[in-house]
């Protein structure tokens, strides 16, 4: 199965860091990714710049409304996007619960939806399929 694992982080905490600190999480969390790769569990990820750079999109009173930033009001934002193979929720849990990101905040891990996304990839097929 396809899990999805949004890891959070807390960018203040992240700034307290000293630069040789968090070269060295980074190096933790590439071994560990390396680690899931050989295992066959790591699909892929992204890492986000900073929740200054983001904005959100609402529909609202029939228009969209675009806010700075992330509409949660939270210290901890989404820092990136981790895709893993995993046999079910339990063995993701027990993968991600190694991960160096831990440390520096929490992951939530969900199931990709394998009908919607069958559905876009279907979607993508027949519109280049038109062109």
């Amino acid at each position: 199965m396809k899990f999805i694992c949004l890891g959070y982080f807390d960018e203040t905490q992240w700034d307290r860091l000293s630069e040789a600190e968090q070269g060295e999480l980074m190096a933790d969390c590439f071994a560990y990714d390396d680690e899931l790769r050989r295992g066959g569990h790591f699909i892929g990820g992204e890492a986000l710049q900073s929740v200054r750079n983001a904005a959100t999109l609402r529909y609202q009173n029939g228009q969209v409304v675009v806010t700075d930033g992330p509409f949660a009001e939270t210290k901890e934002q989404i820092g990136g996007i981790l895709m893993l193979e995993a046999r079910d929720l339990n063995h993701a849990i027990q993968l991600m619960s190694r991960h160096p990101g831990v440390r520096n905040g929490p992951f939530e891990i969900r199931p990709a939806d394998e009908e919607i996304n069958a559905q876009v990839n279907q979607s993508q097929t027949l519109q280049t399929n038109l062109h």
